[in-house]
C-alpha cells in the first residue's frame, strides 16, 4: 500500500498579524513551533517504524520548521520543492489583510474561473498554481517509496490532493478542499486494484493534546 501524509504547516506570524501569507516568508509562531512538534509526534505514531520514509516540503520558512520537526523524528533530510509553495499573491504578500480585500476581484460565478486575473499585480491564477502542483507531485508520485510526507499550505493541498486523485486541471475551477493550519491528510492507494483513497482529510486531533 502507499501512503502520503500531507501536512499543512501550523500558525504562522502572518496569521497573527493579519498579513497576507502566499510567499511572504512568515515564520512559525511558538504556538505553531508546538503544533509542528505535535504533528511530527502524530506521524511517527502513525508510521511503521521499520518503514523507509521520504518527506518533501515548501521551501518557505513556515514549511521548511515543520518540516525539520518531523525530519528529527524520522531521521531523514527533507528535500525542498519551490513548486509545494501556496499561491503567490503578487503585490499584496506581507500587506495587511484589507489592503488585499480593497483590490481582491472575486472570480465569476461561470465562466473562465481558472484563469481569472483577481486584480492585484503578480498574484498567481489559480491556473498557474495548479500547474506548478501538479508539476511537483508528478515527480513526487514516480518515486518508488511506499511513505511520503509532504509539507505545503492551506491553498496549495487542494492541488496536491487533486492531483492524487487525478483530476484534470482543466476540472478545478470549483474544487476548493479546506484544511485548517497544523492538519494531516492522509491519502492511500491500494496494492491489488490501485484505487486511490482520501482516508482523511484536514485532520486536526493531534493538536488537541
Amino acid at each position: 500500500m502507499r501512503s502520503i501524509h500531507v501536512v499543512t504547516h501550523p500558525e504562522a506570524s502572518h496569521h497573527v498579524e493579519g498579513l497576507v501569507g502566499g510567499w511572504h516568508d512568515s515564520r512559525l509562531t511558538p504556538t505553531g513551533l508546538r503544533a509542528a512538534a505535535a504533528i511530527a509526534r502524530a506521524l511517527r505514531a502513525e508510521i511503521p517504524e521499520d518503514a523507509e520514509v521520504e518527506l518533501i516540503s515548501s521551501d518557505l520558512l513556515r514549511t521548511r520548521r515543520t518540516a525539520e520537526e518531523i525530519a528529527g523524528v524520522f531521521g531523514v533530510e527533507p528535500v525542498l520543492d519551490r513548486r509545494l509553495r501556496e499561491k503567490s499573491y503578487g503585490e499584496a504578500e506581507g500587506r495587511p489583510q484589507g489592503w488585499l480585500d480593497e483590490r481582491f476581484v472575486p472570480p465569476p460565478a461561470a465562466g473562465d474561473r481558472m484563469g481569472h486575473d483577481e486584480g492585484v499585480p503578480g498574484a498567481e491564477t489559480k491556473a498557474a498554481l495548479a500547474r506548478r502542483v501538479y508539476a511537483a507531485m508528478d515527480e513526487i508520485l514516480e518515486r518508488p517509496c511506499a511513505h511520503q510526507i509532504i509539507v505545503t499550505h492551506g491553498f496549495a493541498l487542494t492541488f496536491v490532493v487533486a492531483s492524487w486523485i487525478r483530476m484534470p486541471i482543466e476540472s478545478l475551477g470549483y474544487v476548493n478542499l479546506r484544511a485548517p493550519s497544523g492538519s494531516i491528510t492522509h491519502l492511500r492507494e491500494d496494492d491489488f486494484f490501485h484505487n486511490r483513497q482520501i482516508a482523511r482529510l484536514g485532520d486536526t486531533r493531534h493538536l488537541d493534546g
